[in-house]
C-alpha cells in the first residue's frame, strides 16, 4: 500500500506532504522522514466546523471552546502521497539563479552635441557625460547647473555606468550656434555674478569677525606682556638674592681675615718679648692674655 502521510523518525509527527516535512524540518532540525501508511487525522469539529490534526489538538479545543463533538473525516481526506518537490519552487530557485549573474553596464548615450559643446568648454568627457546624462540631456544649461550643484561629489570624473537593457531616452534637439553663443555668455554672466555675491558674502563674514579678531589679540598681547613681566620680577629678585648672599659672604671673609692677620702680629710681638695691644678688649698682655683673647 502507498504511504498516505510522511512521519518524522525523530519526534513521530505526521505530516501531509513533503513541503509540510520541509517546513517541520526548518522548525525543528528533524531531518529522519519515512512513509508511513498512517493517514493523518481530520477530525472536523461539528459545531464550528474547525479541523484538528490530533486527539490532542481536538482535547486542547475542547478544553478552549466547551465543542465536544467532532466528525472524523480521515478516510476521506487519505490519499497517496506525492514525494516529488513543488515545481513553484524549482523555478524560483532558477528565478534567483538567474537574478544572481552580474548584469552587463554600458555608458548612457547622450546628445553628442551638447557633449562636444561641454567639452569645448573646458569640462572633461566623463563630467560632461555624467551632466548630460543626469540632467536628462535637457540643455547646455541643465548640464552645466548639475554640474555646479555636483562640483564636490568623489565621483564626479568617473564615467557613468547604466545597465545594458536600460531604455535610453530620446536627446532633444541641441542649440543653434546663436542661441548656443548667447546661452555661452548667458552663464558666464550667471557665473560671474555668483562668483560676486560669494566674494561679497565672504567680505561681510570677514567684517564681522575683525573686531572678534582684534579682541582676541588684544588679550593674547595682554597675556604676553603680563608673563613678561612677571618673569622680569622674578629674575630681579633673584639677582637681589644673590648679590645679598655675595655681600654677606665677604663681610664673613673679611672678618675672618681680620681675625688671621691680628692673631699673627700679636703672636709675632709676644716672640720679640714684647707685649700687644688686643683692640677687641682694649687692653695690653703677653701669651697668656693673647690665649684668653
Amino acid at each position: 500500500m502507498a504511504g498516505v502521510s510522511l512521519q518524522c523518525g525523530d519526534c513521530g509527527a505526521l505530516l501531509r506532504s513533503v513541503q509540510e516535512a520541509q517546513e517541520h524540518a526548518e522548525l525543528t532540525s528533524h531531518s529522519n522522514f519515512s512513509e508511513s501508511t498512517e493517514a493523518v487525522l481530520n477530525l472536523v469539529c461539528g459545531t464550528c466546523g474547525k479541523p484538528c490534526r490530533s486527539k490532542t489538538e481536538s482535547d486542547l479545543h475542547t478544553k478552549r471552546t466547551g465543542h465536544s463533538d467532532f466528525v472524523d473525516k480521515t478516510s476521506e481526506a487519505a490519499k497517496p502521497i506525492s514525494l516529488e518537490v513543488p515545481k513553484v519552487e524549482a523555478e524560483s530557485e532558477e528565478a534567483v539563479a538567474a537574478s544572481s549573474q552580474p548584469e552587463e553596464m554600458i555608458v548612457p548615450e547622450v546628445d553628442k552635441k551638447l557633449l562636444g559643446e561641454l567639452e569645448e568648454m573646458g569640462f572633461p568627457a566623463a563630467r560632461a557625460t555624467r551632466a548630460l546624462h543626469y540632467s536628462g540631456n535637457a540643455s547646455l544649461e541643465a548640464a552645466v547647473n548639475w554640474v555646479a550643484d555636483h562640483e564636490n561629489d568623489a565621483n564626479i570624473d568617473e564615467m557613468p555606468l547604466v545597465p545594458a537593457n536600460t531604455k535610453a531616452e530620446a536627446p532633444k534637439p541641441s542649440l543653434t550656434p546663436e542661441e548656443l553663443k548667447a546661452k555661452q555668455q548667458e552663464l558666464r554672466e550667471r557665473a560671474r555674478k555668483k562668483k560676486e555675491e560669494e566674494e561679497k558674502r565672504a567680505g561681510k563674514r570677514k567684517r564681522k569677525a575683525c573686531p572678534e579678531r582684534v579682541r582676541v589679540g588684544k588679550e593674547l598681547l595682554e597675556a604676553k606682556r603680563i608673563e613678561e613681566e612677571n618673569e622680569r620680577k622674578r629674575l630681579m629678585a633673584l639677582r637681589k638674592a644673590e648679590k645679598e648672599e655675595e655681600r654677606r659672604a665677604r663681610e664673613k671673609n673679611s672678618a675672618e681675615i681680620g681675625r688671621r692677620q691680628g692673631r699673627k702680629k700679636a703672636e709675632t710681638w709676644i716672640a720679640s718679648g714684647r707685649h700687644f695691644y688686643c683692640e677687641t678688649f682694649n687692653c695690653r698682655g703677653g701669651e697668656k692674655e693673647l690665649i684668653a683673647c
